[in-house]
């Protein structure tokens, strides 16, 4: 099956296809659970037998499969496909294409190794089982990743296989929002997240993955791949994820996608000779068109909400706005800059070794019980010198992306995407698969290409 969902026909099918597979979510799980275990059986070949592109199918249905955890919870569709499943099975099929010898990426060892000693530390004393699993299979399926991706080298065409494989599932995600969502008429906006806009379900989840669906639909969009196979149905499904994902009022996802958007236009570049030469006047230009599109797509989202939704981003609340509460840094990012203090001071009496895994969440002293959002104080009050040690080589990795990114064509790509994954970790920590896929993703080699055509 994931030989049809990677070829370059019937684009238009597939697009029509999630999109009756997250509408027909709305009613039953049970086509998503058939679709998913389908896909799952016709692709136990990959387990058994090697090819020339064995790496490129492998990587698809890792890629593809995984994608589908926000919308197998939105449907409600466990126990039959659990409901972390991003995180097993990533975790799984990443062990999987390890076991196969597809493992350049020595440096995900290191990793690995450094999140190993919080394993046995607790001192709370109240650490369970789920609690380890919760917060440390994020980061483990990050070292896995590195481990799998890094330095593999896939062509162009496959590279972009793999950005659609990505997409369709955020696409029947947003198919379920549409359609689950009452009249925009007769919603009534606040200034907090929007459950309704979000499918009835988390906000922040669903917003991550429609920011996620922006960015991708602008990279089909702007390089003319073809998402869609029609240049004017990859611009609509631009628009709808961006005024949709605006509406949950979520705000980490869409600034997520907006920032990955930015990162790439500042370093998309021409070539000249061997090398990328930036044109200041040219990316001017390049950016109006975008520009353009957001500001009048977020003037419309806000004259739906009755002007809150320019409010929700500049950090108002019905607190700040009845004089009852200073508007400041901790109330803009919804009480994560006082989760981030609290792991400090955390790490500042446990600097070594922190308080072990999990343990973070019962001795916060103001934000006790709240779960962490900022993998990097998470990290750091948990894991100690070696969280810290963690996240630096992880930035290098980012940083060796970015090198890259001035002499390949794909390079702007892959560092925009390896940004959005960082940032990812600054609003949902590691809890979901989006970092980690994103991460490895961002390491891959692409090559040939300017071969590619539309």
């Amino acid at each position: 099956m994931l030989k049809y969902l990677t070829g370059n026909n019937h684009r238009l099918y597939w697009i029509v296809f999630h999109s009756i597979l997250g509408a027909f979510s709305i009613l039953t799980p049970w086509l998503l659970i058939i679709w998913f275990y389908f896909v799952l059986l016709t692709s136990i070949p990959l387990f058994l037998k090697k090819s020339e592109d064995h790496f490129f199918k492998f990587t698809s249905l890792i890629v593809y499969v995984v994608s589908f955890e926000l919308l197998s919870r939105m449907s409600k569709a466990y126990p039959l496909i659990p409901w972390e499943m991003g995180k097993y099975l990533l975790f799984l099929l990443l062990t999987a294409g390890i076991l196969m010898k597809y493992r350049r990426g020595t440096v995900g060892w290191i990793l690995l190794v450094l999140l190993l000693p919080s394993l046995f530390i607790d001192e709370s004393d109240q650490v369970w089982f789920k609690n380890i699993i919760f917060n440390l299979l994020g980061p483990v399926n990050v070292a896995l990743a590195v481990v799998y991706f890094k330095n593999q080298i896939v062509s162009a065409e496959e590279f972009i296989s793999l950005l659609r494989l990505f997409a369709l599932p955020a696409i029947s995600v947003l198919t379920f929002v549409v359609i689950k969502a009452p009249n925009l008429e007769h919603i009534e906006f606040t200034l907090g997240t929007n459950f309704e806009t979000a499918g009835d379900f988390g906000s922040n989840q669903v917003s991550t993955i429609l920011g996620l669906g922006v960015f991708l639909a602008y990279l089909f969009w702007r390089n003319r791949w073809n998402l869609s196979g029609y240049r004017w149905l990859d611009f609509g499904l631009l628009i709808l994820f961006t005024i949709r994902g605006l509406l949950t009022f979520s705000r980490g996802g869409m600034i997520g996608g907006a920032l990955g958007i930015i990162i790439f236009l500042l370093l998309d570049r021409e070539m000249t000779g061997d090398r990328r030469k930036i044109k200041p006047l040219k990316s001017i230009l390049t950016a109006i068109p975008i520009i353009i599109i957001l500001a009048v797509t977020f003037t419309y989202a806000n004259k739906v909400s009755g002007g809150l939704l320019s409010k929700r981003y500049q950090g108002e609340t019905p607190g700040t706005l009845a004089g009852r509460k200073e508007k400041t840094l901790n109330v803009f990012t919804s009480n994560r800059l006082q989760i981030f203090k609290d792991d400090l001071e955390l790490w500042k009496e446990n600097p070594l070794l922190g308080v072990g895994t999990g343990a973070s969440y019962y001795l916060r002293e103001n934000t006790h019980r709240i779960a962490a959002h900022v993998e990097l104080s998470r990290l750091l009050s948990e894991h100690g010198l070696f969280g810290l040690t963690y996240f630096f080589i992880l930035c290098v990795l980012g940083y060796n992306v970015y090198r890259r990114a001035s002499w390949t064509l794909s390079g702007p790509v892959l560092f925009a995407i390896f940004i959005l994954a960082l940032f990812t970790t600054f609003h949902s920590a590691m809890r979901t698969f989006v970092t980690p896929l994103l991460v490895g993703l961002s390491l891959i080699v692409v090559s040939n290409h300017e071969e590619v055509i539309e």
